[in-house]
């Protein structure tokens, strides 16, 4: 692991604690510059790894609560009437930063939710007739509560696919509940967070992602992954060609988190559940969440090595 790596793992582990795998999984999300989708119930620490993520990497930072009334204007702004100019004047909306949290993204309603396509995947947002460029990095961190819960609107598949990952925190193991019961609080250690690197070690770390080596034989692999999943009855939503890129990708990210400079298939198995989960759908699935056992068939079924 690089130092600047390591620095990061280090430090976001003060406040999650006991969580790093799903640190490593988050860090290899924004390295490979994608967006996380953080799923799980209220109180486990979704808020805390955006905001931890914000400060340890000195970039600005900016939270939507996300309710049923929400209006795309309060994400995005507006154009108000300046009455000296005779001219409207663009008011930009709380997306205008670097990591953005949208908390509980799936309280607001669709047409609330589909105001941040454009913004997550073409890092600009478009106000009559304008474009407004995004600041850089654009890192959402959106967290959602399980759609049996009351109060919830499921994210449609062209939503969920923006997101290069989901990954969910769980409950903390009983050493780590005993500390918090003991009155450790996270949020109150949050103010004493190092820094670890900037916006611009940032972008280095990210460029050094396209550098990682992925062999053939590493690729072979990863193109039986997506045949599998598309050939099979088992399976009525297969993983795309994006899908495929964001495995490699992310692969190459996760690699370089754990200090190599070429990817193993251990590598692929690590991320592919919170790379292909939400992207993936079963032939009777009503509920768009079968997507865990689906890929653990594919662990299982895929050979590493083709013809074994």
């Amino acid at each position: 692991m690089s130092k600047p790596v390591a620095a990061l793992v280090q430090a976001l582990s003060r406040v999650l604690l006991g969580k790093e795998g799903q640190i490593k999984l988050a860090l290899a999300c924004l390295l490979a510059k994608g967006h996380l989708l953080v799923e799980d119930l209220p109180g486990m620490g979704k808020t805390t790894l955006a905001h931890a993520l914000a400060r340890v990497l000195g970039l600005e930072y900016q939270r939507i609560q996300f309710t049923s009334d929400l209006l795309p204007a309060d994400i995005l702004g507006t154009s108000i009437f300046n009455q000296n100019s005779s001219e409207f004047e663009f008011r930009p909306g709380p997306v205008f930063t670097q990591v953005l949290l949208a908390d509980e993204i799936n309280r607001a309603t669709p047409k609330t939710q589909s105001a941040l396509l454009e913004a997550m995947e073409e890092r600009q947002i478009t106000i009559d007739g304008h474009s407004h460029p995004l600041p850089s990095p654009f890192f959402v961190i959106a967290t959602q509560n399980p759609t049996t819960q009351m109060g919830t609107y499921p994210l449609p598949e062209s939503q969920l696919d923006r997101f290069l990952m989901r990954i969910s925190l769980g409950y903390p193991d009983p050493a780590v509940e005993r500390k918090l019961l003991q009155g450790f609080n996270p949020r109150e250690d949050m103010s004493s967070l190092p820094r670890a690197t900037d916006a611009a070690g940032l972008a280095q770390l990210q460029q050094q992602v396209s550098a990682v080596f992925v062999s053939d034989a590493l690729l072979d692999y990863v193109q039986r992954i997506l045949a599998f999943s598309r050939q099979t009855n088992q399976f009525s939503i297969g993983l795309s060609p994006r899908a495929g890129m964001a495995l490699v990708q992310c692969a190459r990210a996760y690699a370089l988190v754990n200090g190599r400079e070429h990817v193993i298939p251990e590598d692929v198995q690590a991320i592919l559940p919170a790379v292909a989960e939400h992207r993936l759908a079963g032939a009777r699935d009503i509920t768009g969440h079968e997507g865990q056992r689906l890929v653990d068939r594919v662990l299982k079924q895929v050979d590493v090595i083709a013809g074994r």
